[in-house]
Order: C-alpha cells, then sequence, then structure tokens
C-alpha cells in the first residue's frame, strides 16, 4: 500500500518504536510525560513491561535511560525537543555523549510548526545545542517514511542520537524503497543552477520552489540533508562544485543549524560559493497556525524562490 495522506514524523518514530519492540528485547523506552505527544504509547500499549514513565522529569529520564543503556538495553527517550536540547543538556552532555551511551532522543515537536503551543514549546535552537555537543549523532528526517527508517538506523548505529521530529502532517518526499544512511544526503533533484539543502519539513517546500523556480528558466538541485551530523561533506563540496550556488532551508535558527553545517563545509572544503540560508532570524516564534507561522517566519515556497535567485545573483556578479 503507498502512503498518500500525509502524517506528522512523530507517528513514523512512534511505528518504528513498535516494530523495534517486537524484533530486539532489549529495546526499551522512558518518558518523561509526554507519552502521547511522542507516540511513545503505541509502545507502552504493546510492551509495558519494557516501558518506563517518570513524569514531568528530563534530566531523570536521561540518567535512567544512560542506566538502561549501560545495562545492556537499547533506550529511548522520549519528550519535546525544547525539552531535551533545553532542560536535560548536561545530562545529555555528560550521561549521554561523554559516556558514549546506547541512548536514542526521540525528541518531536521540532521547529515553528509546533502552532498554537507558542514560543516556550517551538524548539528553534535544538539541533545547533545538539550537534555542538561530541558523540552526538543529529537527525532530521523530511516525512513520516523516512523518520520510520531513521530511528531503525538509529536504534543499531552505537551511541547516542538527537532524533528530530515534527508535530504537524507533512506531505510524503520519499518512499518505502529508498535507502535511508545516517550521514548521507539523498539527492531528489538534480540541477545545474543552484543547490537546495533542506531538512525536515523544509525538504518538501523546497521540491515545490523548484517547480516556480523552472518557471523562471532556473534549474535548481534538491538535497535532503537528513543528518545533521555527521554531515555529508561529500555532497556538499560536489554540489557546490557543479552549481556554484547554495540555499540551505530549515525550520530551525539560521544560527548554528543546517546552514552552520554546511558553511562551515562550504568554508573548509571548498569551493566558497555564494549562500543563502532559510531559517528564523535570531528570535523566538510566537502562538498561531503551522501554516501562517511558516509564511510570518520567512519558511514559505516563495523565501527559498527569492533566496535561490540571489544566490544566483551574486554568483553571477563574482564572476565579472
Amino acid at each position: 500500500m503507498v502512503e498518500t495522506k500525509p502524517k506528522a514524523t512523530r507517528d513514523g518514530f512512534g511505528e518504528a518504536l513498535v516494530e523495534l519492540g517486537r524484533t530486539n528485547k532489549d529495546v526499551v523506552v522512558v518518558s518523561a510525560d509526554l507519552t502521547e505527544s511522542t507516540r511513545a504509547n503505541w509502545f507502552k500499549k504493546e510492551f509495558p513491561e519494557r516501558f518506563f514513565a517518570l513524569g514531568i522529569a528530563e534530566q531523570d529520564m536521561f540518567g535512567t535511560a544512560a542506566g538502561l543503556a549501560l545495562s545492556g538495553k537499547i533506550a529511548f527517550a522520549c519528550t519535546f525537543a525544547v525539552f531535551a536540547s533545553g532542560r536535560a543538556w548536561d545530562q545529555a552532555r555528560v550521561s549521554l555523549c561523554y559516556m558514549q551511551t546506547n541512548v536514542k532522543i526521540g525528541a518531536t515537536h521540532g521547529g515553528i510548526s509546533v502552532g498554537p503551543d507558542g514560543a516556550t514549546h517551538q524548539a528553534l535552537e535544538d539541533i545547533a545545542i545538539m550537534r555542538a555537543l561530541p558523540n552526538m549523532k543529529v537527525i532530521v528526517p523530511a516525512d513520516s517514511i523516512q523518520a520510520k527508517k531513521a530511528t531503525m538506523a538509529a536504534a543499531i548505529s552505537p551511541g547516542p542520537a538527537y532524533l528530530r521530529f515534527g508535530r504537524s502532517p507533512v506531505p510524503y518526499v520519499t518512499n518505502e524503497k529508498d535507502e535511508f544512511r545516517i550521514g548521507k544526503m539523498d539527492l531528489l533533484k538534480d540541477g545545474k543552477d543552484v543547490a537546495i539543502i533542506a531538512c525536515g519539513v523544509m525538504v518538501h517546500n523546497a521540491l515545490e520552489a523548484t517547480k516556480a523556480l523552472e518557471l523562471k528558466g532556473i534549474n535548481a538541485m534538491v538535497l535532503n540533508a537528513h543528518t545533521i551530523k555527521p554531515i555529508d561533506k561529500d555532497a556538499i563540496v560536489k554540489a557546490a562544485q557543479k552549481t556554484g550556488a547554495i540555499v540551505t532551508c530549515e525550520e530551525h535558527s539560521v544560527i548554528g543549524g543546517l546552514g552552520g553545517a554546511v558553511s562551515e563545509v562550504v568554508v573548509k572544503d571548498g569551493p566558497v560559493v555564494p549562500m543563502e540560508m532559510i531559517g528564523t532570524q535570531d528570535m523566538f516564534g510566537e502562538s498561531g497556525e503551522p501554516a501562517e507561522l511558516m509564511k510570518k517566519y520567512h519558511l514559505a515556497l516563495e523565501d527559498i524562490v527569492l533566496a535561490a535567485e540571489k544566490a544566483i545573483e551574486r554568483k553571477v556578479k563574482s564572476k565579472k
């Protein structure tokens, strides 16, 4: 059966937890109160003896997950992205990353599309916070199919991982047959004029933007950067060499996230090309409907089109 109705990436996470529970008795899930919202309740229903609810205690959740991992378990710790990256950062740093424990953080409600919950619950800094930690993998799937594959892949990848999921349904940009490899970007559309490198919900927006760009005579490449760390350096270098211009798109601050990771590669490994970054601009979000917020904070299709045109314009000027 082919999936057609959009689903939230958190749903793919919940499905993967259940499948992992059925195939690996060492998989356990720890939750900090938000069991239903993170879809961890699906695992709880089928494997209650391997589910641990700690209440509103994110720091305890990471500590408990680390202890379970040190005893030989594969522990998934589930909460909202803003709490995983903020309230329990010290535990993530020491108990997970420094000790290299086999804990996978299932962080839902990432980005501005959380919507009505407002600024306090919209994680716009979590990618930057987590990718700065040694030994931490950072993964941001583009749709629910990829979210399920990413969760399955993280389970067999040693050490800690931060899996960022969304609240709102997103259209499909991948299918069941597509390969998923941690650290390897997916080329979704080839192009020669500009490379659009996106993650999460912004991948769909990037693909839609290429249709508008085609009408303007611009042939854009789209790369799905589902893994922010380790970043796919080879894919970035090749895209820069082929197109000479890059646009990054993320539902996250432009400071320290995907845009920062890509620019680090471009500056260090070259070629140095004009770059534009789509993301929130050093500010908090607010309460509102997801589509309205995406437009207000300049994460919409038309913003990607304008950024691509600007990057190409800068490329042309640099050659004169």
